[in-house]
């Protein structure tokens, strides 16, 4: 299901409903032309509310992008579109702050949503009474998402536990804490952070301390045995964005995740992908794979890395140059899913950062030069990890199984 709806005078939103195997559904949700906050915010999510009530479909991820003094207008919108289908409104966010490149207010919103088959087939990941992600199953494997994990102190029942002051760790440490609250929280539910195939990390002021993220990152998961051995060719590394992106809680950091898990004969085949024509990320000190194939017995999906103009000794190639950037970024995601029977045209959600506004009509141009009007995208002003770089994209890519597509 793609959707276009125009708001008059200035804004047009759309909607992109992917239906990722039996059941899961993966949507889309941005608007392009600046219009008022809290109207596009009632508009996305009257359409993401109808579709939900008509498939009986639950939420197990959302993000939001937007400025972060529109999130209570943003939020207010959401509450009142959820409810008015009847469908509860308090379930958990993470809202990044993601500047729309035409103005302030809503940049769109990315939400993976169940159609549970029974009462036992969705149910919520809680840590200490306070709920912090979904868990489902689908063909006998167990599906955990985690999210909005932070470093610094997260509601509680015990709020007597809670540091005075919000922030007061380092950054680079608030990410071990961030890495290890993920872990523990996992082991708790049956599983650990080597179940983990997606991280999706959004620093605040990411120039100031990429590199201290990334040494924690390493040594996290050299602790945690993911680190690639020297000379081995097996990857066991998640897939993975880090990019710039302030949240309201002031933590430095924010994390997502996705974890599977289940009977060796009921698992999904995952596998780590290397692009040929890219160089691996964890050559320059950066933890991630290029994307995680996930094959399931209906369904294939990809999780694409955040992937910016690198090229296969790890340096930064374009400085100053959008559009040779983007057309680099955009053959080296076309080559890694072509190694999987896959194109372009298969991405059913795409995050794309741009760090100057003016750039967002310049990557919708190209995407359209390519043959693809109606990109399912989500466009933000966001930093990229290195100064010299204006376009990064990430992408969840769906895949029918028996059926290629370029």
């Amino acid at each position: 299901m793609n959707s276009v709806v125009t708001l008059k005078p200035r804004s047009t939103i759309h909607l992109h409903v992917t239906e990722a195997g039996e059941g899961q559904n993966i949507f889309t949700a941005a608007s392009a032309g600046y219009s008022a906050a809290a109207s596009v915010s009632l508009d996305i999510y009257n359409r993401i509310a109808s579709v939900l009530r008509e498939r009986g479909a639950v939420i197990v991820h959302e993000r939001i992008f937007g400025s972060l003094s529109f999130k209570n207008e943003i939020m207010d919108a959401r509450k009142r579109a959820l409810e008015k289908e009847g469908i509860p409104s308090d379930g958990l966010v993470t809202y990044i702050e993601g500047a729309p490149s035409d103005g302030p207010g809503l940049a769109g919103v990315i939400i993976r949503a169940i159609v549970p088959s029974s009462n036992n087939d969705v149910w919520t990941i809680m840590d200490d009474g306070v709920p912090f992600g979904w868990g489902w199953r689908r063909n006998g494997a167990e599906f955990t998402i985690l999210q909005n994990i932070q470093g610094i102190n997260q509601p509680s029942l015990h709020p007597h536990l809670a540091s005075p002051i919000k922030g007061e760790e380092p950054p680079a440490h608030q990410v071990q804490q961030i890495i290890e609250r993920a872990e523990r929280i996992l082991r708790e539910h049956g599983a650990s952070y080597c179940d983990v195939v997606r991280t999706w990390f959004y620093l605040s002021d990411i120039l100031s301390w990429y590199r201290e993220f990334n040494d924690v990152r390493n040594s996290k998961y050299s602790e945690f045995g993911m680190m690639p051995i020297t000379g081995s060719t097996q990857l066991f590394l998640p897939a993975s964005t880090g990019v710039g992106g302030t949240n309201t809680q002031k933590s430095a950091a924010v994390m997502d995740l996705l974890a599977i898990t289940g009977p060796r004969d009921r698992m999904p085949v995952i596998k780590q992908l290397t692009n040929n024509r890219q160089l691996d990320a964890f050559h320059y000190g950066s933890a991630f794979s290029r994307g995680v194939l996930i094959r399931e017995s209906d369904v294939t999906t990809i999780q694409i890395s955040g992937t910016a103009a690198i090229d296969d000794a790890g340096k930064s190639l374009y400085p100053g140059d959008a559009r040779s950037q983007i057309e680099y970024t955009l053959d080296q995601v076309e080559a890694l899913l072509e190694q999987e029977g896959a194109g372009l045209r298969d991405i059913a959600a795409a995050t794309v950062f741009v760090k100057r506004a003016g750039d967002a009509s310049l990557f919708r141009a190209i995407i359209a030069e390519r043959g693809i009007e109606r990109f399912p995208a989500v466009c933000v002003v966001a930093d990229i990890c290195r100064e010299e770089l204006l376009f990064e994209m990430d992408a969840e890519v769906v895949v029918k199984n028996g059926k290629e597509s370029k």
